[in-house]
């Protein structure tokens, strides 16, 4: 007897997005190339799937035939898109991770502002997360750890070198409080 129902697939994350509170667009990756193709049709999807959540008091929508698992801070919104059959326990622990990822990263200041100023954090907590569309991560602490390690690794020689020889000895101890 066959079954009618799809494969499993790792392929569990169709979209991720973060909208701000009249519905624009600040980050998003669409995982899935067949789905929303262009950018205005993503557009387009985003601002129903805003429509159909800013008012909602809900964690979880039906659009399009996809699950859709969201959550608000002060002025912004944060969705997860998964297949209509998709788990949607799967689906908010990565919201969960998501969201508690960046709130340590913006030093639980989850807002707008804040969040345009910390995009490159923002884009490797992303990637961190989801790998075309497969989870690899669901624990915050195990993103900030690689996230903090690739934030620091980088710029951080040129930071300590410059706080050594201005004497800034503040500067060098939070630093080394992050790793």
């Amino acid at each position: 007897m066959e079954s009618t129902s799809p494969d499993p697939s790792l392929y569990t994350v169709k979209a991720l997005f973060i909208l701000d509170n009249d519905g624009n667009r600040l980050v998003s990756k669409y995982y899935d190339p067949k789905l929303y193709p262009s950018m205005k049709e993503q557009k387009i999807f985003e601002t129903k799937v805003f429509n159909k959540t800013y008012k909602a008091d809900n964690e979880i929508a039906f659009l399009e035939g996809m699950t859709i698992v969201y959550k608000s801070s002060i002025d912004l919104f944060f969705y997860v898109v998964g297949s209509a059959q998709e788990n949607e326990l799967m689906l908010m622990a990565v919201l969960n991770c998501l969201f508690d990822s960046l709130s340590h990263i913006l030093r639980k200041n989850v807002e707008r502002r804040s969040l345009l100023d910390n995009m490159d954090g923002v884009f490797l907590v992303f990637d961190e997360i989801i790998d075309g569309g497969v989870i690899l991560e669901s624990d915050p602490q195990q993103v900030l750890q690689k996230v903090n390690y690739r934030l620091l690794s980088e710029p951080a020689y040129g930071f300590v070198l410059f706080d050594y020889i201005t004497g800034n000895l503040e500067a060098q101890t939070d630093r080394s409080q992050l790793l």
